[in-house]
């Protein structure tokens, strides 16, 4: 929770479990929170909280009254993986493996639901992130790719073929600027359905209407973000984290054959495009690193620290704690001119499983993992 009141911990099956952080006591279990495994877990504030399971739904939970749920919200088709939430808006939402993100008004929450809407739609969806700004909304696919919609406005849906397409195009690092000259990153196909199968055309490029003074809500910008040791081969980004300043994305990449896995930390370039419909790339790779590849076929999910300064990764039957450089830097204060490698700050290991989930506390020198076997563990790690 945002006052470090509760950790709350979703399970393979139907549980959530509840714990106090500091006592590491356990507090309460939700033994029949879904009917299906509990995929993620969101705080609204400190005392409502969202949980989505692989039954399709997602539910409401008041921490006040955890005997009965607030409401479940039925929409989506299929597992339902990912909650994000706009605190301006107080718009809930959603993601799952049916390809579509979906809104959820809160303001207007009954016990029978929240009203809802189809929002964006796209093959082989993985996650979904809103910056903390919820001025951008990031998502990754299975396929490689990752799709960013600029100046996001969540109140308008997006049907195919109806929003601004910024260029596909291939992450750069800084040496791929240098020795690439005039010419601009290789283009890719698209990841959204769309009428034929070949490239984004120019017609639908410049199909929208701009906003007067600046680029038309919601582009669409479709990148294969560039992966060590896989310039040659597919991809699937499994994680993604936004940093808690909304400087950079954090992504857990995995080849397609699952024999290498990667954490990547890819900085945003902001600044007005050339063209509305030809900018430069969002994203420019700055640091990875290469991870044990353990547990093939699972999803770690890895974060950032309260203060961007650290990152926690899932690391075969422990964690690794990162840092941008051994003196665990701002971002900003330590971007190399080429990708270099995370630093290894501290590992530990206390699991006898694959861990396969991380997190800081939102306001301690605390960190909770979990593994594979179902046991939680918390660090208060000493430098």
């Amino acid at each position: 929770a945002p006052c470090r009141s509760v950790l709350t911990v979703a399970c393979e099956q139907t549980e959530v479990l509840l714990f106090d952080p500091i006592s590491s006591k356990h507090i309460k279990t939700l033994s029949e929170a879904h009917e299906d495994c509990v995929n993620n877990i969101r705080f609204l504030d400190n005392r409502l909280f969202a949980t989505c399971s692989d039954d399709t739904t997602i539910a409401l939970w008041d921490l006040r009254k955890l005997n009965t749920k607030v409401c479940t919200l039925h929409g989506h088709t299929s597992w339902v993986k990912n909650i994000e939430y706009d605190t301006n808006t107080r718009l809930l939402v959603t993601s799952g493996f049916d390809g579509n993100v979906i809104i959820w008004d809160t303001n207007r929450c009954t016990e029978d639901g929240c009203p809802h809407k189809k929002f964006f739609h796209t093959r082989f969806l993985m996650r979904m992130r809103l910056t903390p700004d919820c001025s951008k909304m990031l998502i990754s696919t299975s396929s490689g790719y990752l799709l960013i919609l600029h100046d996001l406005d969540l109140n308008k849906s997006l049907e195919v073929g109806s929003y601004p397409i910024l260029r596909a195009r291939r992450t750069t690092s800084s040496s791929d600027i240098t020795s690439s000259g005039s010419s601009g990153p290789r283009a890719v196909g698209s990841p959204c359905h769309q009428s034929n199968s070949g490239p984004l055309s120019e017609k639908t490029l410049s199909r929208p209407s701009q906003r007067e003074g600046g680029s038309p809500r919601n582009s669409l910008e479709v990148l294969t973000p560039e992966v060590p040791g896989e310039r040659d081969r597919g991809n699937c980004i499994t994680s993604l984290q936004l940093h808690p300043k909304g400087w950079a994305t954090l992504l857990r990449c995995s080849s397609n054959t699952d024999d290498q896995e990667w954490t990547c930390v890819y900085e945003f370039q902001e600044g007005a495009p050339v063209r509305p419909v030809s900018p430069r790339c969002s994203l420019r790779l700055t640091h990875c690193i290469e991870e044990a590849n353990v547990g093939r076929g699972y999803i770690k999910e890895l974060c950032f620290s309260p203060d961007g300064r650290m990152i926690s990764s899932p690391h075969g039957f422990g964690i690794r704690l990162l840092g941008f450089d051994a003196h665990c830097s701002e971002l900003v204060d330590c971007l190399p001119r080429e990708a270099s490698p995370l630093r290894e700050i501290r590992s530990l290991y206390s699991h006898k499983d694959v861990v396969l989930t991380t997190k800081f506390s939102p306001t301690h020198c605390q960190i909770a993992s979990g593994c594979l076997s179902g046991r939680v563990s918390l660090y208060q790690p000493k430098f």
